[in-house]
């Protein structure tokens, strides 16, 4: 399979909705290139925002940590409901070497769809309940910077303003050689 380009931070898909997931029929490729690009990216979660795909869609790995897990799929998902309340240190693939101290609830019930379009519910606690709310977050157009005060805000300013205006002058690259200026 092939690995895909994580955008970052600065670009405009990372602060969208994503749009519901209808035709399955062609999501394997797709999948298997986004687990790729997780592994690649040493991520434990990748959303499909995060590859520049507009679609309620995210992949999660935590078997390194836990031996009970295996690689996740979870399209159209959704939290129905939550309880507790942790904090943990996050990072994002779509802002690099940067961690933040994000307060998330501890346990989860999560309603998503398999590949095969089948519905399932589910109560997730720990990393995975962790790791599901941040992909969440993407598919919602909301980053882990958007989660935390603003002094943890400052304390990253100058990486995140240089991992923005690297994003920025890509995507205006991308554009020109596409033939049209943003």
């Amino acid at each position: 399979m092939s690995v895909i380009e994580v955008v970052h931070y600065g670009n405009p898909i990372l602060k969208k909705k994503c749009k519901t997931v209808i035709d399955f029929s062609e999501l394997s490729n797709f999948i298997e290139n986004m687990f790729d690009t997780m592994y690649e990216e040493e991520g434990i979660g990748l959303a499909a925002n995060q590859v520049g795909v507009d679609m309620n869609l995210f992949v999660i790995d935590i078997s390194h940590t836990d031996d009970n897990e295996s690689p996740r799929v979870f399209i159209n998902g959704q939290i129905i409901s939550y309880e507790g309340e942790c904090i943990f240190s996050e990072g994002c693939l779509s802002i690099p070497k940067v961690s933040l101290d994000v307060t998330r609830p501890e346990k989860i019930i999560f309603k998503y769809q398999d590949i095969y379009e089948k519905w399932h519910e589910e109560e997730f606690e720990g990393l995975l309940a962790r790791a599901i709310q941040h992909e969440m977050d993407h598919l919602n157009g909301v980053l882990i910077i958007d989660l935390v005060s603003e002094m943890q805000r400052a304390s990253v300013s100058q990486e995140v303003k240089k991992i923005k205006k690297n994003s920025e002058l890509k995507l205006k690259q991308q554009s020109i050689a596409r033939g049209f200026v943003l």
